[in-house]
């Protein structure tokens, strides 16, 4: 889905190129296929600990805790955000998005260096793109695997010294230090840094994070057919005076045969309501701005940055239940309501303010909504215009959205 036109296109004709100097899809296909995937010492440690809640402050929650193996790596539930911290009840203030897919596979441009080329290819085109997050501000996996750590919200811990204290009393000590030397634990900055490289190989290494074994990648394979619905639901993705949706959320396979990610990696400002279900909500003067903060500081000098968050992969979207950064919608439909009815019908998604009027884009502070995307389709349209998508439309998209879940099971072929 197209959120921001400023990016421009050329944006995803590049990500289009980045993903095709990746490896093909074909290795990671294999490896699905083996029950019993062969680890690196490093990764299998990384599977322990990636698993492991002694490692937070309560004792209770672990990366998979949020990131669920058997929701995608997703969220297990359709709360806004999680509750975590040292008692568990501290909830955070974004919705989790999912580990798979994104990991193994997004170009990982430094901020610096995506600013120099969108230069190169447009005077005006200067967003960031790439990173992990919803605002991109880690550039390599281990700084991701990292924050939960930390966060007040999440695991809790206070630094690293008491990650390691944990790390040094768990099952597996004897086994960390087997593979990353027996005195590690006498560097603690280089102990806390292989222990978050052996995360960063775990999500590398398993299949599990990128089986790639939808209905759409078996279509890909010409070992399945979409049904008129799911054909219909493509082509109403792909039209760019429709939806338009796979200018960002790219569904055409790499020039190396690669399957797509359904994302170009870059930022949008899509103007999602204010989701009253965040405790930080409450208060009227905080607002989640994406690049420019509060989390992510680096970027907030530019205020055409705020606002914006990164469009992230439609993989598995049709299993999640809970969409966007605010988790502001708890059903797939909801979402694509929204999107192609925000500005025929804002009434409908948004609040009035005090004098009555439809307070649009009321998530953002009001001198900074000019940067949400209205110029790009189908968010260009007028309050009272008919949407781009009918309800059927909407049950269409849906239905080729679930394509994308993976564990499909194709037919046999007859045989002859």
């Amino acid at each position: 889905m197209r959120f921001i036109g400023r990016v421009g296109v050329q944006w995803a004709g590049l990500a289009v190129l980045l993903v095709a100097t990746l490896p093909a899809v074909a290795a990671a296909a294999t490896a699905a296929a083996d029950p019993k995937p062969v680890y690196s010492d490093a990764a299998a440690l990384g599977k322990l600990i990636f698993f492991d809640a002694t490692l937070s402050a309560s004792g209770k929650m672990s990366c998979a805790s949020c990131h669920s193996p058997s929701h995608a790596y997703g969220p297990p539930n359709g709360l806004a955000a999680q509750l975590g911290g040292a008692d568990m009840r501290t909830q955070g203030t974004r919705a989790v998005p999912s580990l798979r897919y994104v990991l193994n596979r997004t170009p990982m441009w430094s901020h610096a260096q995506a600013a120099s080329l969108s230069e190169r290819l447009s005077e005006t085109d200067n967003a960031p793109v790439g990173g992990f997050g919803w605002d991109g501000r880690f550039d390599r996996l281990h700084d991701q695997a990292s924050f939960p750590l930390f966060n007040p919200n999440e695991m809790a811990n206070k630094d690293p010294t008491a990650v390691l204290a944990k790390l040094e009393q768990a099952p597996y000590a004897a086994r960390f230090k087997e593979v990353f030397g027996q005195n590690i634990f006498v560097d603690r900055a280089k102990a806390f840094s292989q222990a978050m490289y052996a995360i960063e190989r775990f999500e590398l290494e398993d299949p599990s994070f990128h089986p790639y074994t939808s209905k759409f990648d078996y279509y890909l394979e010409g070992k399945a057919q979409l049904t008129a619905r799911e054909s219909r639901g493509k082509k109403l993705f792909d039209n760019p005076a429709g939806g338009n949706c796979a200018s960002c959320h790219i569904d055409q396979v790499g020039v190396d045969g690669s399957h797509p990610l359904f994302t170009d990696f870059n930022f949008q400002a899509l103007g999602v309501p204010r989701n009253p279900q965040l405790h930080a909500n409450a208060d009227p003067k905080y607002f989640d701005m994406g690049l420019c903060g509060p989390l992510r500081t680096d970027q907030s000098s530019d205020k055409s940055n705020c606002g914006l968050f990164k469009s992230v992969s439609l993989r598995n979207t049709a299993t999640r239940h809970v969409f966007f950064h605010n988790g502001r919608f708890h059903t797939l439909k909801d979402a694509l309501r929204f999107y192609v009815q925000r500005d025929t019908n804002p009434a409908k998604w948004y609040p009035k303010d005090t004098r009555g009027n439809v307070d649009k884009f009321n998530d953002l502070p009001v001198a900074l909504r000019v940067n949400v995307d209205t110029t790009d389709e189908p968010l260009t349209r007028k309050a009272g215009e008919r949407p781009v998508w009918s309800e059927r439309d909407i049950d269409d998209v849906a239905a080729f959205l679930a394509t994308l879940n993976d564990g499909y099971v194709p037919k046999p072929k007859p045989s002859h």
